[in-house]
């Protein structure tokens, strides 16, 4: 499974674990190269670097640790990703890493499946009548050739679920003149509390997925 994780700016330190076996790959990723997007013309952020670890001998158990660091500059260093061993480390003893560092615009990806493109979000429901409170709106790209011949009545199903919380007003369509490029759409009604919500989103036709796995956290009341 591959997995995306949009950052956060979170209301308070977090760290995020994603737990696996012989990890392919993981790393810190600029996908959006629009300079429009960030209209920065000092430090150029749309030209930053992406990082990708690549094991070249098998990592074992462990977990991928994503720590988010609350910030309210652009100045702070307040994110990084590390690989964490299932075993702890005891002193006296030796473990080898034996893996690439790569720095670049951005790695392979399979063209048997889409990438999250964008996500946004906002209020909840449908235009034009009373929107419920509480209720947020999410909206996700995805774009792959993948997707090029897939039609809106071929069966393609928005596979959303959340660690709480309801979800209402799920799904998907592409988007019209562009046959590379889907969008899918969710509202999420959390009740009660200010513990964050993990969510996790993908496409599907039939047993087959057709995109990455896009995964977010979000914060009720921040």
């Amino acid at each position: 499974e591959r997995i995306w994780r949009p950052l956060n700016n979170p209301p308070r330190v977090m760290t995020n674990t994603f737990v696996d076996k012989d990890v392919r790959g993981f790393g810190l990723l600029q996908r959006d190269r629009n300079l429009v997007h960030y209209l920065d013309d000092s430090v150029f952020y749309e030209r930053r670097a992406s990082s990708w670890i690549e094991p070249i001998e098998p990592f074992g158990e462990g977990e991928v640790h994503l720590l988010e660091i609350p910030t309210d500059d652009e100045i702070h260093d307040n994110i990084a990703a590390y690989w964490c061993p299932r075993e702890p480390l005891k002193a006296g003893t030796q473990r080898r890493f034996h893996y690439w560092l790569r720095w670049l615009d951005d790695i392979p990806f399979p063209t048997s499946l889409a990438r999250a493109t964008a996500t946004w979000t906002g209020i909840g429901g449908r235009p034009g009548q009373a929107r419920p409170k509480g209720v947020r709106k999410f909206v996700v790209d995805f774009k792959g050739p993948v997707l090029k011949d897939i039609g809106r009545n071929d069966g393609v199903e928005i596979i959303v679920t959340t660690s709480r919380g309801e979800i209402s007003n799920a799904y998907t369509h592409p988007i019209v003149d562009q046959r590379e490029h889907w969008r899918a759409f969710f509202d999420i009604d959390v009740a009660n509390g200010e513990d964050p919500v993990d969510m996790r989103l993908y496409l599907r036709l039939g047993e087959r997925a057709l995109t990455e796995t896009w995964v977010y956290q979000y914060f009720p009341k921040a």
